[in-house]
């Protein structure tokens, strides 16, 4: 299981420059006028993980598979976007596919490229596509409201909670602030996914800076910073030019380069890492010699759900889950002196799976 991350933004912030990228290709046309994404552009990378390459290196495996994470670029959205100004309808129904926002935000001065606003201000630019996104959930509850209003006069069960849901979540959009602020029990949490409300997607703020910023970042970068605070989001600082150059390169001359603009990591190594915060996601491995894998999950995921991901008779026929922790594997030299060591558990239907184990899954057919 991976997860697919929606790349917004007001046009000419850009996205298309970070998602050519981060997909190593040039796919999406990255050009100085708004709308030059017309088509949302999805592109798979893998999920960089230094603990599955040691795994398979241990292993001697034949074949790494990383697990994999989906970038969809969409079309830029201008004030408006709400009524249909613009790409506006398709922007929005686009976004409902995905499971988090990668709110691009310019935050890099260049009279070469114009901003359609006329100014730099990553705040007001967030607020523009909040506003939109809220607007555009306003209206949707309200044509909602009214095609459940007999349903709700008969009693239906699922209507009443659905139109209990749709007020509260009106409610807290009229006071201005999105869908995801309204506190959902447990007992109604897959009816409000059902929703499928704009302002409930989980938003990472990318703040897109020049350069010479990508190490500390500017005063813009840091309003964003305070402003993703305020609202619980993330952020993370990237220049997505320095991503399009690194991306050219091989993998001794990245480190290099890195290196030399004082960077620890690549910008899409922390990307992918705040998305998996944002998602509570984690990573389970299946090594052995023909192979080393990685395979997504949601923290809390019992050892059979887990197992599913690989294939729906693994679930169906769960019988125990052979376990090993990450750092015992490694310690171990392996799956056999775990054993020897006492290191590898069997667990049963209720155990739940912990980030880095590595599992061998034993089921019936």
């Amino acid at each position: 299981m991976g997860f697919r991350m929606g790349i917004v933004g007001l046009p000419n912030v850009g996205k298309s420059t970070l998602f050519n990228a981060l997909t190593r290709t040039a796919a999406a046309q990255a050009a100085n006028f708004p709308f030059c994404t017309i088509e949302p552009n999805v592109g798979e990378v893998a999920v960089p993980d230094p603990r599955l390459d040691r795994l398979a290196e241990i292993a001697k495996s034949k074949q790494v598979i990383p697990t994999r994470m989906t970038f969809v670029d969409i079309a830029g959205l201008v004030k408006g976007a709400s009524k249909g100004e613009g790409l506006g309808n398709q922007f929005l129904a686009n976004i409902r596919e995905v499971d988090a926002i990668a709110h691009v935000l310019r935050c890099f001065e260049d009279g070469d490229i114009t901003h359609v606003e006329g100014r730099v201000d990553p705040v007001a630019d967030a607020e523009t596509i909040e506003t939109e996104l809220m607007l555009a959930d306003i209206e949707s509850i309200e044509k909602r409201l009214q095609n459940i209003v007999r349903k709700v006069r008969g009693g239906d069960k699922e209507a009443v909670q659905q139109e209990r849901l749709l007020r509260a979540a009106l409610a807290k959009l009229e006071e201005g602030e999105p869908a995801r602020m309204v506190e959902v029990d447990e007992d109604d949490a897959k009816a409000w996914k059902m929703l499928q409300l704009l302002t409930t997607k989980p938003v990472l703020y990318v703040c897109n800076v020049a350069e010479e910023d990508a190490a500390q970042g500017n005063a813009h970068a840091a309003k964003v910073a305070e402003m993703a605070a305020a609202q619980g989001n993330a952020h993370v600082i990237i220049s997505a030019r320095i991503e399009e150059e690194i991306s050219q390169l091989d993998a001794e001359e990245a480190a290099m380069f890195l290196d030399e603009m004082g960077l620890e990591e690549a910008g899409l190594d922390r990307l992918i890492k705040a998305g998996y915060g944002l998602l509570n996601l984690q990573t389970y491995f299946t090594v052995g010699p023909k192979e080393a894998r990685a395979w997504t999950i949601r923290e809390g995921t019992m050892a059979p759900q887990a197992a599913g991901v690989i294939h729906g008779d693994f679930e169906k026929g769960f019988i125990r889950a052979e376990t090993i922790a990450y750092d015992d594997f490694v310690a171990s030299g392996g799956e056999q002196g775990a054993k020897e060591a006492g290191k590898m558990r069997a667990e049963g239907k209720s155990y739940t799976v912990a980030d880095g184990d590595v599992m061998h899954f034993l089921f019936n057919t």
